[in-house]
């Protein structure tokens, strides 16, 4: 009722435009107010109507003069500081009940109130909000409403604070907002710990991977309360990281352990054969030899340790194993003289057309050693005054394997110039021919020459 005569009046106001005040337009607003061109200034905008779920968590939207409030719903709005009477509904907010102590007039058709004021309050003696509106008396006695839009109104008096409850302070709307103690560095807590703010509030956390022992942040050990790593695991700050044992490496997880099949990743880590083994490898060497420093072949001396050798024969060791030769190789006519020398006696019809001597020599290689190689060298034993050697071949190299180069008057050295393969065993003859200068004297010694072939290239 009252509302309905206010507008009637305002509207009157407006008809006797010659005897009014002189109306002043504007066409932009600021927030929370719009245009009304029939009454040719700002009006409120009624968040609480056209704002879906204005307010959350059970709170009741209140519309304010530029924008609204979200009050409990036990709260309820003081009047001129009276005592609080029956709440008003929400689409009619504050301005309600302005309008309504608006119209207590003193006069016919006039209006006297000049400033009142609407305040919601929280039961306990927190306020939540305030609201002012200012109403005026024109010429005529018609009412002109002036709305806090209105660049003209009066101001709202500094020295009338609002009381805020703990934790909110006074806005320049006069509004009582949150204070958020984390960014004004009002809270109390410590370096260790994180700042949350709350409404009305803060609170301590320790950061995440830390948990609270009395006023201390301390780091969570993972890997004590809750080791979920398959082989290592390291604790660090605010977490934990798992690692594997040397020849494993973290699965897809981060948290298991797969082998590591190192024979794969080289083909140079052993000399002769990798086996993967579980987190490692080792290296194996065949027949004949043993594993040195972890992944190189070496050849075992059996002559040395343990053979099948007969007491008449002599053991020769070669690269992956050994042969038993005799140890008289000597065959008549031929007679030893010392050890592997055979002599053929002058004396004897039969040594006329045979070598005055054969010494007998071993020596191994090892398969598809690079060629040309020089391996062995024949020298004379014994020299004679003015006379002429030559060296060369007598047997054993009908393939051409081999080629005998002399390098002084008394001696030539044996050159490999086709590469061999085994396990193979070559016999070849070298020959020293021995003649006077006038060529009345000639006489020749053989080394017989046992050359046998590895089966590998170590």
């Amino acid at each position: 009722m009252l509302k309905a005569l206010f507008v009637t009046m305002l509207t009157l106001a407006l008809v006797k435009s010659q005897d009014t005040e002189e109306t002043i337009t504007y066409t932009q607003c600021t927030d929370g107010y719009e245009w009304d061109p029939v009454r040719q200034q700002c009006k409120d905008i009624d968040e609480c109507d056209i704002v879906p779920d204005a307010c959350k968590g059970g709170m009741k939207c209140v519309n304010h003069y530029g924008g609204y409030l979200c009050l409990p719903k036990t709260a309820q709005i003081i009047v001129n500081n009276e005592q609080p009477q029956q709440e008003t509904p929400a689409a009619e907010g504050v301005g309600a009940a302005a309008n309504a102590a608006a119209t207590s007039s003193t006069g016919t058709g006039g209006v006297a109130a000049t400033g009142v004021a609407a305040s919601g309050v929280v039961p306990g003696g927190g306020f939540v909000a305030s609201a002012a509106a200012e109403v005026q008396t024109g010429r005529n006695n018609f009412v002109t409403r002036r709305n806090p839009a209105d660049p003209q109104r009066i101001p709202v008096n500094p020295s009338h604070r609002i009381q805020c409850a703990t934790g909110y302070e006074q806005s320049e709307h006069n509004v009582c907002q949150d204070i958020d103690e984390c960014t004004a560095g009002t809270h109390n807590c410590r370096a260790d710990q994180v700042c949350i703010n709350l409404r009305g509030s803060f609170a301590c956390q320790c950061p995440p991977g830390y948990q609270k022992r009395g006023e201390q942040c301390v780091d969570i050990n993972e890997c004590d309360a809750s080791n979920q790593c398959a082989q290592q695991c390291y604790n660090i700050l605010g977490s934990f990281i798992c690692q594997c044992n040397q020849g494993y490496e973290l699965s897809s997880d981060r948290l298991n352990c797969e082998d590591i099949d190192e024979c794969r990743t080289s083909s140079y880590l052993c000399q002769y054969q990798c086996v993967n083994e579980p987190g490692k490898f080792s290296c194996m060497c065949p027949q004949g030899y043993q594993v040195v420093r972890g992944r190189t072949c070496q050849d075992i001396n059996e002559c040395e340790t343990t053979n099948e050798c007969r007491e008449d024969e002599m053991c020769w060791n070669y690269h992956g194993g050994f042969r038993c030769y005799p140890r008289n190789p000597c065959q008549d006519p031929y007679v030893l003289t010392s050890e592997n020398r055979c002599v053929c006696p002058v004396s004897n019809a039969m040594c006329r057309e045979l070598p005055q001597s054969i010494v007998y020599k071993y020596m191994s290689i090892r398969s598809d050693r690079s060629v040309p190689s020089d391996i062995f060298q024949i020298q004379a034993t014994t020299i004679y005054a003015n006379t002429i050697n030559t060296f060369r071949i007598k047997s054993g190299n009908e393939n051409g394997e081999f080629y005998l180069r002399q390098t002084s008057p008394v001696s030539a050295m044996l050159v490999l110039v086709k590469s061999l393969s085994g396990p193979r065993e070559y016999i070849v003859d070298l020959e020293m021919v021995t003649v006077n200068s006038i060529g009345t004297f000639r006489t020749s010694s053989v080394l017989r020459l046992t050359i046998i072939v590895g089966p590998f290239s170590f």
